[in-house]
Protein backbone atom coordinates (compact mmCIF):
# COMPACT_ATOMS: atom_id res chain seq x y z
CA UNK A 1 0.00 0.00 0.00
CA UNK A 2 1.24 3.84 -1.38
CA UNK A 3 3.38 1.87 -3.19
CA UNK A 4 3.55 3.64 -6.98
CA UNK A 5 6.21 2.23 -9.63
CA UNK A 6 5.63 4.46 -12.85
CA UNK A 7 8.03 3.79 -16.12
CA UNK A 8 11.50 3.21 -16.24
CA UNK A 9 14.70 5.45 -14.36
CA UNK A 10 15.91 6.29 -17.76
CA UNK A 11 12.71 7.55 -18.81
CA UNK A 12 12.01 9.39 -16.06
CA UNK A 13 15.39 10.82 -16.33
CA UNK A 14 15.09 11.86 -19.97
CA UNK A 15 12.14 13.44 -18.93
CA UNK A 16 13.23 15.38 -16.17
CA UNK A 17 16.23 16.64 -18.01
CA UNK A 18 14.19 17.74 -21.06
CA UNK A 19 12.13 20.03 -18.03
CA UNK A 20 15.79 21.81 -17.26
CA UNK A 21 16.44 22.29 -21.26
CA UNK A 22 13.15 23.75 -21.50
CA UNK A 23 13.36 25.93 -18.41
CA UNK A 24 17.21 27.20 -19.84
CA UNK A 25 15.01 28.13 -22.72
CA UNK A 26 12.27 29.92 -20.49
CA UNK A 27 14.92 31.98 -18.97
CA UNK A 28 17.18 32.81 -22.26
CA UNK A 29 13.01 34.02 -24.02
CA UNK A 30 12.56 35.98 -20.36
CA UNK A 31 15.84 37.49 -20.70
CA UNK A 32 15.49 38.50 -24.15
CA UNK A 33 12.07 40.25 -23.21
CA UNK A 34 13.58 42.17 -20.41
CA UNK A 35 16.54 43.32 -22.69
CA UNK A 36 14.17 44.40 -25.37
CA UNK A 37 11.86 46.13 -22.51
CA UNK A 38 14.15 47.81 -20.70
CA UNK A 39 15.97 49.18 -24.14
CA UNK A 40 12.37 50.81 -25.37
CA UNK A 41 11.43 51.97 -21.81
CA UNK A 42 14.44 53.32 -20.28
CA UNK A 43 13.32 56.67 -20.39
CA UNK A 44 10.58 56.05 -18.28
CA UNK A 45 10.18 57.12 -14.41
CA UNK A 46 10.91 54.77 -11.67
CA UNK A 47 7.94 55.01 -9.79
CA UNK A 48 6.04 54.51 -12.62
CA UNK A 49 5.06 51.28 -13.68
CA UNK A 50 2.04 51.67 -16.29
CA UNK A 51 2.40 50.67 -19.81
CA UNK A 52 4.18 52.69 -22.12
CA UNK A 53 3.02 51.94 -25.09
CA UNK A 54 2.73 55.21 -27.26
CA UNK A 55 -0.98 55.59 -28.71
CA UNK A 56 1.14 57.02 -32.29
CA UNK A 57 2.60 53.59 -32.01
CA UNK A 58 -0.47 51.26 -32.04
CA UNK A 59 -0.84 50.92 -35.83
CA UNK A 60 2.65 50.78 -35.99
CA UNK A 61 3.14 47.70 -38.27
CA UNK A 62 6.07 46.57 -36.20
CA UNK A 63 4.68 47.26 -33.06
CA UNK A 64 2.02 44.65 -34.04
CA UNK A 65 4.63 42.05 -35.10
CA UNK A 66 6.05 42.09 -31.78
CA UNK A 67 3.15 41.53 -30.04
CA UNK A 68 2.18 38.85 -32.14
CA UNK A 69 5.96 37.27 -31.83
CA UNK A 70 5.42 37.74 -27.99
CA UNK A 71 2.50 36.37 -27.19
CA UNK A 72 2.77 33.14 -29.94
CA UNK A 73 6.39 32.44 -28.38
CA UNK A 74 4.72 32.69 -25.28
CA UNK A 75 2.30 30.09 -25.74
CA UNK A 76 4.42 27.37 -27.22
CA UNK A 77 6.74 27.74 -24.08
CA UNK A 78 3.66 27.15 -21.71
CA UNK A 79 2.08 24.21 -24.08
CA UNK A 80 5.16 22.61 -24.35
CA UNK A 81 5.84 22.49 -20.66
CA UNK A 82 2.64 21.40 -20.02
CA UNK A 83 3.05 18.54 -22.27
CA UNK A 84 5.91 17.26 -20.38
CA UNK A 85 3.71 17.90 -17.16
CA UNK A 86 1.00 15.84 -18.24
CA UNK A 87 3.44 12.76 -19.30
CA UNK A 88 5.62 12.60 -16.50
CA UNK A 89 4.18 10.78 -13.15
CA UNK A 90 0.61 9.69 -14.84
CA UNK A 91 -0.15 7.36 -12.85
CA UNK A 92 0.46 9.02 -9.30
CA UNK A 93 -0.68 12.10 -10.43
CA UNK A 94 -4.24 10.57 -11.28
CA UNK A 95 -4.55 8.50 -8.31
CA UNK A 96 -4.20 11.84 -5.95
CA UNK A 97 -6.60 13.78 -8.93
CA UNK A 98 -9.06 11.38 -7.78
CA UNK A 99 -8.25 11.65 -3.88
CA UNK A 100 -8.69 15.46 -4.07
CA UNK A 101 -12.40 15.43 -6.25
CA UNK A 102 -13.29 13.10 -3.31
CA UNK A 103 -13.05 15.18 -0.79
CA UNK A 104 -14.53 18.09 -2.70
CA UNK A 105 -17.19 16.26 -3.48
CA UNK A 106 -18.05 16.06 0.72
CA UNK A 107 -18.69 19.09 3.37
CA UNK A 108 -15.27 19.23 4.11
CA UNK A 109 -14.89 22.37 5.68
CA UNK A 110 -14.89 22.64 9.39
CA UNK A 111 -14.75 26.28 10.38
CA UNK A 112 -17.30 28.10 12.74
CA UNK A 113 -19.57 29.22 9.71
CA UNK A 114 -18.88 26.77 7.15
CA UNK A 115 -19.19 28.15 3.53
CA UNK A 116 -21.30 26.26 1.46
CA UNK A 117 -18.34 25.76 -1.22
CA UNK A 118 -15.95 25.05 1.28
CA UNK A 119 -12.95 27.16 2.29
CA UNK A 120 -9.54 26.23 1.07
CA UNK A 121 -7.36 26.04 4.57
CA UNK A 122 -9.89 23.24 5.10
CA UNK A 123 -10.24 21.58 1.87
CA UNK A 124 -6.02 21.33 2.09
CA UNK A 125 -6.28 19.58 5.61
CA UNK A 126 -9.07 17.26 4.97
CA UNK A 127 -7.11 16.29 1.31
CA UNK A 128 -3.70 15.68 3.40
CA UNK A 129 -5.57 13.32 5.84
CA UNK A 130 -7.20 11.68 3.13
CA UNK A 131 -3.99 10.94 1.14
CA UNK A 132 -2.27 9.45 4.34
CA UNK A 133 -4.99 7.20 4.82
CA UNK A 134 -4.53 6.27 1.89
CA UNK A 135 -0.93 5.10 2.29
CA UNK A 136 0.37 8.52 0.58
CA UNK A 137 3.63 10.52 2.90
CA UNK A 138 1.90 13.41 2.46
CA UNK A 139 2.31 16.78 4.47
CA UNK A 140 1.02 20.19 4.97
CA UNK A 141 3.73 22.88 4.43
CA UNK A 142 3.77 26.76 4.98
CA UNK A 143 6.23 29.11 3.60
CA UNK A 144 7.07 31.91 5.15
CA UNK A 145 9.22 35.00 3.43
CA UNK A 146 10.31 38.28 5.33
CA UNK A 147 9.54 42.28 3.30
CA UNK A 148 11.65 43.36 1.41
CA UNK A 149 12.46 46.98 -0.62
CA UNK A 150 11.50 44.65 -4.09
CA UNK A 151 8.84 42.31 -2.20
CA UNK A 152 6.57 42.38 0.81
CA UNK A 153 6.59 39.89 3.38
CA UNK A 154 3.61 36.68 3.21
CA UNK A 155 2.88 33.23 3.78
CA UNK A 156 1.62 30.62 1.86
CA UNK A 157 0.10 27.13 2.34
CA UNK A 158 0.55 23.79 -0.14
CA UNK A 159 0.66 20.61 0.45
CA UNK A 160 3.58 17.96 -0.62
CA UNK A 161 4.29 14.33 -0.86
CA UNK A 162 7.39 12.63 -0.18
CA UNK A 163 8.09 10.26 -3.10
CA UNK A 164 11.18 7.72 -3.40
CA UNK A 165 13.17 5.93 -6.55
CA UNK A 166 13.39 2.62 -6.33
CA UNK A 167 16.52 1.18 -5.18
CA UNK A 168 18.17 4.42 -3.78
CA UNK A 169 15.43 5.10 -1.67
CA UNK A 170 15.88 9.04 -2.63
CA UNK A 171 13.73 11.28 -1.19
CA UNK A 172 11.22 13.13 -4.59
CA UNK A 173 9.18 15.60 -2.98
CA UNK A 174 6.09 15.94 -5.08
CA UNK A 175 4.09 19.71 -4.56
CA UNK A 176 0.48 19.81 -4.82
CA UNK A 177 -1.21 23.75 -4.85
CA UNK A 178 -4.88 23.23 -4.91
CA UNK A 179 -5.19 26.82 -6.57
CA UNK A 180 -2.87 26.65 -9.11
CA UNK A 181 -4.91 28.90 -12.15
CA UNK A 182 -6.14 30.74 -9.52
CA UNK A 183 -2.51 31.72 -8.59
CA UNK A 184 -2.11 34.02 -12.21
CA UNK A 185 -5.66 35.29 -12.75
CA UNK A 186 -5.75 39.09 -12.92
CA UNK A 187 -8.57 40.83 -13.26
CA UNK A 188 -8.21 43.57 -16.38
CA UNK A 189 -5.64 40.84 -18.52
CA UNK A 190 -5.36 41.12 -22.41
CA UNK A 191 -7.10 38.13 -23.80
CA UNK A 192 -3.55 36.39 -24.39
CA UNK A 193 -2.82 36.16 -21.48
CA UNK A 194 -6.46 34.80 -20.33
CA UNK A 195 -6.05 32.17 -22.72
CA UNK A 196 -2.43 31.01 -21.29
CA UNK A 197 -3.77 31.48 -17.83
CA UNK A 198 -7.19 28.96 -19.11
CA UNK A 199 -4.39 26.36 -20.54
CA UNK A 200 -3.11 25.75 -16.68
CA UNK A 201 -4.62 22.59 -14.48
CA UNK A 202 -7.12 23.82 -11.83
CA UNK A 203 -4.20 22.13 -9.60
CA UNK A 204 -1.04 21.35 -9.83
CA UNK A 205 0.83 17.76 -8.67
CA UNK A 206 4.22 17.11 -9.91
CA UNK A 207 7.56 18.62 -8.95
CA UNK A 208 8.73 22.25 -8.41
CA UNK A 209 11.34 22.30 -11.59
CA UNK A 210 8.39 21.90 -13.59
CA UNK A 211 6.04 24.41 -11.40
CA UNK A 212 9.26 26.97 -11.59
CA UNK A 213 9.35 27.01 -15.36
CA UNK A 214 5.31 27.77 -15.52
CA UNK A 215 6.08 30.77 -12.93
CA UNK A 216 8.31 32.30 -15.69
CA UNK A 217 6.32 32.28 -18.40
CA UNK A 218 3.11 33.79 -16.61
CA UNK A 219 4.79 36.55 -15.03
CA UNK A 220 7.02 37.25 -17.83
CA UNK A 221 2.83 37.87 -19.46
CA UNK A 222 1.62 38.53 -16.89
CA UNK A 223 3.58 41.70 -17.35
CA UNK A 224 3.32 42.47 -20.67
CA UNK A 225 -0.43 42.19 -20.37
CA UNK A 226 -0.37 44.70 -17.72
CA UNK A 227 1.57 47.10 -19.74
CA UNK A 228 -0.63 46.58 -22.44
CA UNK A 229 -3.45 47.72 -20.34
CA UNK A 230 -1.84 50.52 -18.59
CA UNK A 231 -2.26 48.57 -15.18
CA UNK A 232 0.29 49.19 -12.16
CA UNK A 233 2.02 45.81 -11.92
CA UNK A 234 2.11 45.27 -8.02
CA UNK A 235 5.27 43.39 -6.43
CA UNK A 236 3.33 40.27 -5.69
CA UNK A 237 2.83 39.69 -9.59
CA UNK A 238 6.41 39.77 -10.03
CA UNK A 239 8.07 36.25 -10.69
CA UNK A 240 10.18 36.71 -7.18
CA UNK A 241 7.27 36.97 -5.07
CA UNK A 242 5.60 34.19 -6.74
CA UNK A 243 8.34 31.85 -6.55
CA UNK A 244 8.70 32.40 -2.65
CA UNK A 245 5.20 30.88 -2.26
CA UNK A 246 6.49 27.11 -3.00
CA UNK A 247 9.74 28.36 -1.02
CA UNK A 248 10.84 25.27 0.76
CA UNK A 249 9.84 22.93 -2.23
CA UNK A 250 11.91 24.94 -4.35
CA UNK A 251 15.34 23.92 -2.81
CA UNK A 252 18.38 23.37 -4.90
CA UNK A 253 18.94 19.29 -4.56
CA UNK A 254 22.52 18.07 -5.55
CA UNK A 255 22.13 14.81 -7.10
CA UNK A 256 25.47 12.42 -8.13
CA UNK A 257 25.79 13.26 -11.73
CA UNK A 258 25.47 9.18 -12.21
CA UNK A 259 22.17 9.60 -11.17
CA UNK A 260 18.96 8.37 -13.21
CA UNK A 261 16.86 11.19 -11.83
CA UNK A 262 18.31 14.29 -11.99
CA UNK A 263 16.70 17.32 -11.08
CA UNK A 264 17.68 21.11 -9.43
CA UNK A 265 15.66 23.61 -8.36
CA UNK A 266 16.04 27.57 -7.32
CA UNK A 267 15.85 27.92 -3.73
CA UNK A 268 14.51 32.06 -2.34
CA UNK A 269 17.78 32.43 0.00
CA UNK A 270 15.13 35.06 1.63
CA UNK A 271 12.38 32.32 2.66
CA UNK A 272 12.02 29.62 4.48
CA UNK A 273 9.53 27.12 4.92
CA UNK A 274 7.59 24.38 7.69
CA UNK A 275 6.03 20.88 6.80
CA UNK A 276 3.46 19.70 9.45
CA UNK A 277 3.40 15.41 8.89
CA UNK A 278 -0.51 15.03 10.19
CA UNK A 279 -0.20 11.32 9.88
CA UNK A 280 2.53 8.77 9.69
CA UNK A 281 2.07 7.13 5.99
CA UNK A 282 3.76 4.48 3.99
CA UNK A 283 6.39 6.24 1.18
CA UNK A 284 5.21 6.60 -2.70
CA UNK A 285 7.60 5.04 -4.99
CA UNK A 286 8.80 6.27 -8.15
CA UNK A 287 11.03 5.17 -11.15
Amino acid sequence: MGKLVEGKALENSCRDMGIFELDEKVCAFSDHVSDSSDRSYHNNSASDELCDFADENENDPRESMERTVFWESNEALLQEILERYTVTNVRLRQGIDRIIEQVKDTDFCCCREPRSDGCINCLRKTVVNLLCQKGYNAKLCVSKWKHTKKIPGGMHEYIQVIAYTQGRKKQIPLLIELEFRDQFEIAKACDEYRKLVNQLPEYYVGKADCLNAIVRVLCEAAKQSMKEKKLHRGPWRKRSFMQMKWSSCLERTSVDDSSDDKFSIMFPSQAHGSCLHLSAAAAVVVT
